[in-house]
């Protein structure tokens, strides 16, 4: 097997095995039967059939320009790969204690590990029946009659839940940076296809050192699986983009797949792959049958995901009804549009004008125009905040907590307190920071020059990348849509704005190392000219992620937790009669203690808490009490402290890029009330 045969493999082999495990565990989990043994037994027949499948279009055409594919292109990949793994799992914290959602997903985790169903139920018996004191919901787990429902969508913790099966809870953190490697991985080969494959090791580098890399590989983000899934989707459309065979066909079904799953992982995917929908269209209006194909496997794998999230996530769908409704909106538009765009184009008429079209759009000043608006939109983002302070008006209970918390923000960051400031118009720089000016100012060349080549008719094989980019880079950079501390914001930037720009990036710099050889000049000249552009690209993210490469946070909290479910045992009712403590350790002590447990409702009364304690004695159960301070549970027995974890936490910064982190201590105490 050649050099570029193999890496064009070992690029698309972990979408294709994420593709696989996504089949066989969704219709477990969607029929409550979701454990070890069918859902191993599934996955290895679906691996065998989609790695032959999806190999079939590498062993069709070796990407992308055999003479150039080497065997140290792909060791270099595979050499940056491994050192990104074993830096990842050296630094990977320990988000286990709800506070934010990688320990969410954590937790949403382990109870699929523990009993392969949802939704959660309550346990109220445990109690006594319930009381009107007590209520079961805390941070992304949704109270709903009798049940809890967690948040978010459930494809990372299918995918975590196989570490989870290994190795418990060590095993389900340690995952984030597996996933991370595996992305890393697929966007070389990425740059392999559309750069060329001996800048594949140098697109690795890249990545793998920025910061927001960093940072969510070393915790149970949603962004990493989506971002394989899309990296790895492109890939292998790209593989079989000239095939006539039935090759074509299954990739282009396996391509959608992959493309479409992503929503099953994040439901922002659902934006993210809209350009994937008029790509299909188009080839089919071209008579390609592969347009149909993708559309097949496109629509099979969003479909799954948006059926998973009304039917398991439903909660937490209507809680984003303001943006997620437009967008579903949107995408019944762009699919309906296309719709009838290909049935115009049966029209002999129709399609006459159509090509006329462009024709006329691919002459003229035309491309060039696209050129320079492109240039524009990115001076545009930068003037940005100049002209505009993105400010959100709380409207809800969880909008008037964020705004809270970016006021603490603010004033721990030396900033005028301002509710309600978003700081969205400052997210080209936010990038700026994180890739460095020079990457960026070469991405944006890189875009002009392709939009005009796309124009022009020529590379096609950037078109939906080019596409793909363009779109949510621009959407994710107008409104990010998230809380704007860092390095926490960044998140929304890996997704593809990051990987996006740096392969933009990289075309520029091959692009502008092919003029210097055209113009004449010799090998001294063009070598000298490379290790520039390679410093340029490499120096500054190296300088922003350098401060916190080797940091770690949230550390000993597994310790921590296993400590207090020791402490707890077994046969017990908790009861957690303060805020803070109940939204971290609610769900933290129902899943991983195994041990039912409530909190207080606001406005409680330690008379309510005694007859709720006197209610659990006469179901014969033993009571516990939690709180944060010894006088929160004093009331009700002699407190002793459970938890005393002292360890970091990201910073939370909002003008300037991340460079340290916080303190951060977590106390709780635990009473055991005697029998009245």
């Amino acid at each position: 097997m050649s050099a570029g045969s193999t890496l064009a493999r070992v690029t698309v082999a972990p979408a294709l095995l994420l593709v696989a495990w996504l089949v066989a565990a969704l219709p477990l989990l969607m029929t409550g039967t979701f454990t070890i043994g069918p859902a191993l037994a599934l996955f290895v027949l679906a691996t065998a059939v989609i790695l032959t499948l999806g190999f079939r279009g590498v062993r069709a055409r070796v990407v992308p320009v055999r003479q150039e594919a080497s065997w140290w292109a792909v060791a270099g990949v595979v050499a940056v790969t491994l050192a990104f793994l074993v830096l990842q799992l050296a630094m990977c914290s320990e988000q286990i204690i709800v506070r934010r959602d990688p320990a969410s997903y954590v937790q949403f985790t382990t109870w699929l590990t523990g009993h392969g169903s949802l939704p959660i139920p309550q346990m109220r018996w445990a109690f006594g029946g319930g009381d009107p004191a007590l209520t079961y919901q805390s941070p992304a787990f949704y109270q709903r009659g009798d049940a809890l429902i967690p948040q978010f969508m459930a494809g990372l913790p299918l995918i975590l839940s196989l570490g989870g099966w290994i190795g418990g809870t060590p095993a389900i953190v340690g995952m984030a940076p597996v996933l991370g490697a595996c992305a890393v991985l697929s966007f070389a080969g990425l740059v392999a296809r559309l750069v060329g494959p001996r800048w594949a090791p140098l697109g690795a580098l890249a990545l793998a050192l920025t910061l927001p890399m960093q940072w969510v590989s070393r915790a149970t983000y949603s962004e990493l699986p989506a971002l394989v899934l899309l990296l790895g989707g492109l890939a292998l459309l790209h593989d079989v983009r000239e095939l006539r065979s039935g090759a074509a066909r299954i990739g282009s079904l396996l391509a959608g797949l992959a493309l479409g799953l992503t929503v099953l992982v994040r439901i922002d995917g659902l934006r993210d792959v809209l350009p994937v929908v008029v790509f299909a269209g188009l080839l089919t209006i071209r008579r390609r049958p592969t347009g149909l194909w993708l559309f097949a496997g496109l629509a099979l794998g969003a479909g799954a995901g948006v059926i998973e999230g009304f039917v398991l996530s439903g909660p937490y769908l209507k809680y984003l009804h303001a943006s997620l409704n437009p967008l579903l909106l949107m995408s019944v538009a762009v699919v309906l549009g296309t719709a009838v765009l290909v049935a115009l184009s049966r029209v002999s008429r129709v399609r006459d004008r159509l090509r006329r079209v462009g024709v006329r759009l691919s002459s003229g000043r035309v491309p060039d125009v696209v050129a320079v608006l492109t240039v524009l939109v990115m001076i545009g983002f930068a003037v940005r905040p100049y002209l505009q302070t993105v400010v959100r008006v709380p409207a809800n209970a969880d909008d008037r907590m964020n705004a809270s918390f970016i006021t603490l923000a603010q004033r721990a960051n030396g900033l005028p307190a301002e509710l309600g400031r978003q700081y969205s118009e400052n997210s080209l720089y936010w990038v700026g920071w994180y890739i460095g000016v020079p990457a960026l100012l070469l991405a944006t060349v890189g875009a002009a020059l392709l939009s005009r080549r796309l124009m022009w008719r020529r590379s096609p094989e950037w078109l939906l990348p080019y596409a793909v980019i363009a779109w949510t880079t621009v959407t994710t950079l107008w409104r990010p849509g998230i809380t704007p501390d860092h390095p926490w914001a960044a998140r929304r930037l890996i997704s593809i704005v990051i990987p996006g720009l740096l392969l933009l990036a990289l075309w520029a710099l091959a692009w502008a190392l092919r003029q210097v050889r055209r113009l004449g000049y010799g090998r001294g000249v063009t070598r000298a000219t490379a290790v520039a552009g390679v410093l340029l690209v490499l120096v500054p993210i190296g300088l922003t992620s350098a401060g916190l490469m080797f940091t770690r946070t949230e550390q000993g909290e597994v310790a921590a937790v296993r400590s207090l479910c020791a402490r707890l045992g077994q046969g017990t009712s908790v009861v957690i009669v303060e805020r803070v403590t109940a939204d971290r350790f609610t769900q933290v002590i129902r899943g991983m203690c195994g041990v039912p447990t409530a909190r207080t409702v606001r406005g409680a009364s330690e008379q309510d808490v005694r007859r709720v304690i006197g209610r659990i004695y006469a179901v014969g159960r033993r009571p516990v009490v939690l709180g944060a301070l010894p006088s929160s549970v004093a009331p009700y027995g002699e407190a002793r402290q459970v938890v005393h974890v002292k360890t970091r936490q990201d910073e939370h910064s909002l003008v300037t890029p991340p460079d340290g982190t916080w303190g951060l201590t977590i106390d709780v105490w635990m009473s055991e009330p005697l029998r009245s």
